[in-house]
């Protein structure tokens, strides 16, 4: 299932409707907590696309809140109880710096959507997991016979690889293979 999610209403619903920035660890809290409960709703397999088009300023504590304590619920080595993937869109330059910042403080990475509508990641991605993701891309969906040989690795180093990209939802995992996660937004 594909839920479009409005930071800016979410903060509005959250904390108060007459301001669009997110600042302060508190309201950045806040948030989290009304993005976590509208996923709750969704289903044990989604995809939510984030929207910041309507958020003003994004400082670095709110980032952290929002999309560090985020991404480290749904991103684990262990199984995990629920699939949950992020696609964020519509961020300005404040936004990605901070975004950016967090990712790197704690070793995360994202998949954003661009104004053209490409799918592209920030954040801390090592060059073998970035060359695997964007041959996915490429191709639509890739298993790991296929992503070995498109990038010409051994077929274990790819099924590690495409492992490791589903565990930080970068990719999603079906029964015809991985898909990149991509938003849906136009």
């Amino acid at each position: 299932m594909i839920s479009h999610i409005d930071v800016s209403s979410v903060l509005k619903r959250s904390v108060c409707d007459l301001y669009s920035n997110l600042v302060t660890r508190p309201t950045g809290a806040a948030v989290r907590i009304g993005i976590e409960h509208h996923l709750d709703e969704i289903g044990d397999k989604s995809l939510a696309v984030l929207d910041f088009s309507h958020v003003g300023l994004l400082d670095f504590s709110c980032a952290d809140e929002i999309v560090a304590k985020l991404l480290q619920q749904y991103v684990s080595d262990d199984i995990p109880r629920r699939e949950v993937y992020f696609v964020f869109y519509g961020m300005n330059e404040s936004h990605i710096d901070a975004i950016e910042a967090v990712l790197e403080r704690h070793g995360l990475a994202l998949v954003t959507q661009l104004a053209d509508g490409a799918p592209a990641l920030m954040g801390i991605i090592e060059d073998d997991q970035r060359e695997a993701w964007e041959k996915i891309c490429e191709l639509g969906s890739a298993r790991p016979a296929d992503l070995a040989d498109a990038i010409g690795v051994p077929h274990e180093k790819a099924a590690r690889t495409l492992d490791t990209l589903w565990r930080r939802r970068l990719v999603i995992r079906q029964e015809s293979g991985y898909v990149p996660v991509r938003g849906v937004i136009s």
